[in-house]
């Protein structure tokens, strides 16, 4: 009321809001994406629909990355059909989901993603105790769909046919300014899907934008609202994390925002521990290198090396309570695994991966007879060989059984029986010769690739 009257007393006219129902269009000379970064198969979901008479954009992350010169790996569309309307329209459609339908169109590998325009339904929606919404398949015209959104830099759609782009929430000028802002009101939106604080720290440290003042205010306080969230729902969204190609920036961004606790709470002791954090840090870098290089990377070597430290505090516990030590890592591995796979619903497959990798570290301590060719043969092997490097390299373990390992593994019949003789020659508790090393070590990054990546 007292800024009101000054402005009144002031002469000062208040700004009319802007109409959220009608967007700001863009030409292809104002928005300057370029048409050839558009993936020829959204182009053809586009077209099908808009021929068949219905509307339909590119949306979402794939518009924000062409607003950003960056060819996005995955293009969605919005149209205003139907999912049964959609699926009728290509060989190779099939509706998925029951908390949202859609629709998955499939051009050989490549996967589109084709949604109806949402309705602002969510005040009828079922929701659960916390006013997270569980069901929601409402439709409704485009600006709903709009303000459905979660950021203003998803909100934008882009018609290849036309090269316009429609932004409701003033999307261009916030990617412009380099910020990640909500739409709507910030405690509402969280409420309603908690896993919108988790994406708020996934694209600000990709983006590497600043997060708005009242986007980021509330996170702290309503962090705790993630533990209602379904695990594995948590899990997706940690994976998209870990794999964004900065995955030790979201961490850092976790724990600066209060995120981290429920997820993976004991990495933030080790991030405060010098050797942990090294071998975190080494493994997250290897990580993010090898995305960025659009390489493969395997979920089991990723989470066997952030869970290491976990695994070998209670490893440590066991053979103190004088468990052998074969024994003892197993049980610390099942530990580990029990506590999580509850926490982050881990798949089998890949905390399958995560215990052959943890457990191959003390086979490699056996380099006499035939240990080494048999450990050789472990299908998993070259995981847990790059798992070895990652120790060694973070200091937790002595370089030098690296080194004999990396000899061994690259050497051929005689050299691998010169390794093995001069290990059977060398006098009990001795400082053994380290093995000869084969051209330049590598770095961090290029030592890990093998176990980074699906064998």
């Amino acid at each position: 009321m007292i800024k009101k009257f000054i402005r009144k007393i002031l002469g000062v006219k208040d700004k009319p809001a802007r109409d959220l129902t009608e967007p700001i269009v863009l030409g292809p000379e104002e928005h300057g994406i370029d048409p050839k970064l558009v993936s020829s198969n959204a182009i053809r979901v586009t077209s099908s629909l808009q021929e068949a008479g219905f509307k339909a954009f590119v949306v979402g992350g794939a518009v924000r990355d062409l607003l950003l010169g960056v060819k996005p790996k995955d293009f969605d569309i919005a149209t205003d059909a139907t999912p049964e309307q959609v699926k009728r329209l290509f060989r190779r459609a099939f509706i998925i989901g029951k908390r949202f339908q859609i629709v998955h169109v499939m051009f050989g590998q490549d996967l589109l993603e084709v949604t109806t325009f949402r309705g602002a339904g969510e005040v009828n929606a079922p929701k659960d105790e916390h006013g997270r919404v569980l069901r929601d398949n409402s439709f409704g015209p485009q600006h709903e769909d709009a303000m459905r959104r979660d950021f203003t830099i998803n909100a934008m759609y882009y018609d290849p046919a036309t090269q316009q782009v429609l932004d409701y929430h003033g999307g261009i000028a916030d990617i412009r300014d380099k910020t990640l802002r909500i739409i709507g009101v910030p405690e509402a939106r969280y409420r309603e899907d908690p896993v919108r604080m988790l994406r708020v720290v996934r694209f600000a440290a990709r983006l590497r934008f600043n997060i708005e003042h009242s986007t980021q205010a509330p996170i702290a306080v309503m962090a705790p609202l993630i533990n209602n969230v379904p695990a594995a729902r948590v899990f997706d969204e940690m994976l998209k994390l870990l794999m964004s190609g900065h995955a030790l920036a979201c961490l850092q961004q976790l724990r600066k925002e209060g995120l981290h606790h429920g997820l993976l709470p004991l990495l933030d002791v080790v991030l405060e521990q010098p050797i942990g954090m090294k071998f975190v840090t080494l493994a997250l870098e290897s990580t993010d290198n090898r995305v960025k290089a659009g390489k493969g990377v395997s979920p089991g070597f990723l989470f066997a090396s952030l869970l290491w430290h976990q695994v070998v505090e209670k490893w440590t516990a066991y053979r103190a309570a004088g468990e052998s030590p074969i024994p003892a890592l197993h049980l610390a591995a099942d530990d580990v695994l029990d506590s999580q796979t509850e926490q982050l619903a881990l798949q089998r497959k890949i905390a399958s991966d995560m215990r052959d990798i943890w457990s191959m570290q003390p086979r490699f301590e056996r380099r006499s007879g035939k240990s080494p060719y048999k450990l050789l043969e472990h299908v998993r092997f070259r995981a847990g060989y790059d798992f070895l490097l990652l120790r060694c390299e973070s200091g937790e373990i002595d370089m030098e059984l690296g080194e004999w390992w990396t000899a061994f593994y690259e050497g051929d019949a005689s050299e691998r029986e010169s390794l093995l003789t001069s290990e059977r020659a060398a006098p009990a508790g001795a400082k053994r010769k380290r093995a000869p090393r084969r051209g330049p070590r590598k770095s961090g990054a290029e030592a890990t690739a093998g176990g980074n990546t699906d064998e």
